[in-house]
């Protein structure tokens, strides 16, 4: 006698459903706010380890209970607060020119084999370069002022901007445009509809690593050009050093660090939101 056996799809979409293996995570201290909690506490560890170890004095290398201490101080200043809503600022115009320049620059590129093969070693070469080269330039160029600044600023994010376009567009798959054409997608419209949105997630990408030169590439301005009477980060963390103030620089350094991280974490969750609305990432 055989005995019935019931196949999958006739089982009730609730059973399916609890059959379906999910897919691993992970452990939790694997995700979320731990990891980046376990590298705080080991990095003020170590730096705790080598300020006892003696390497440096205590008024050249404090320890962090002395540089946070220091921070609390520098946070109740109203000059702080003028110092990092300038920095910003400058961030975001300079990183915005950046975006708008490299995405055109990108895209004219990608469309164009002939402007392609002219450019795009010169667009890496670009990307290579330390923004700090293009300091005497701006300088002589422009002068000691905030035009000097966001010169670098941009030069030092477009390539990277513009690189991620053509990445992105690099790595859409050629039956998304024969799918385009085939739907009457042709010219602007195939990259609007069909090219752009298929390369969004190394856009971004390329988004993050422009962001992570700008920051680089004023921070450096900022130390080399004083505008006078316009404070900045980069022109506490100098003054710092000139004074001997290691608490202080220290307490400015970790400032700047802080914003780096919080910039990338906020790139990487746009990265990862984007992967999991097109399934490619575990929700």
């Amino acid at each position: 006698m055989t005995t019935p056996t019931t196949s999958r799809s006739e089982l009730p979409a609730d059973e399916v459903t609890e059959a379906a293996p999910k897919p691993s995570r992970g452990p939790v201290w694997s995700r979320g706010p731990v990891p980046i909690l376990l590298a705080v506490v080991i990095f003020l560890a170590g730096w705790q380890v080598v300020v006892w170890s003696g390497w440096r004095p205590d008024y050249l290398l404090p320890g962090p209970v002395t540089v946070f201490a220091e921070l609390g101080n520098i946070a109740i200043q109203p000059e702080f607060w003028q110092a990092l809503g300038r920095t910003l600022v400058r961030a975001v115009a300079g990183f915005g020119l950046a975006v708008l320049i490299g995405t055109v620059i990108g895209l004219a590129a990608a469309r164009s084999r002939t402007l392609r093969a002219a450019i795009g070693s010169l667009v890496t070469g670009l990307q290579t370069m330390p923004s700090v080269v293009w300091f005497p330039l701006a300088i002589l160029l422009l002068g000691l002022g905030e035009s000097a600044i966001m010169f670098v600023v941009v030069l030092g994010a477009a390539p990277s901007v513009a690189n991620g376009v053509l990445s992105g567009v690099d790595q859409v798959p050629p039956a998304f445009f024969r799918l385009g054409r085939v739907l009457g997608a042709e010219g602007w419209r195939l990259y609007r509809y069909i090219v752009i949105p298929a390369a969004l997630p190394s856009y971004v990408g390329g988004l993050n690593q422009g962001w992570a030169f700008a920051w680089r590439s004023l921070m450096a301005g900022e130390l080399l050009v004083v505008i006078p009477g316009a404070v900045a980060l980069g022109n506490r963390l100098a003054f710092a050093q000139e004074f001997g103030d290691a608490a202080g620089l220290l307490a400015y350094m970790l400032v700047i660090l802080v914003v780096g991280m919080l910039a990338d974490a906020g790139f990487s969750a746009l990265a990862t939101g984007m992967r999991r609305r097109r399934g490619l990432a575990v929700r």
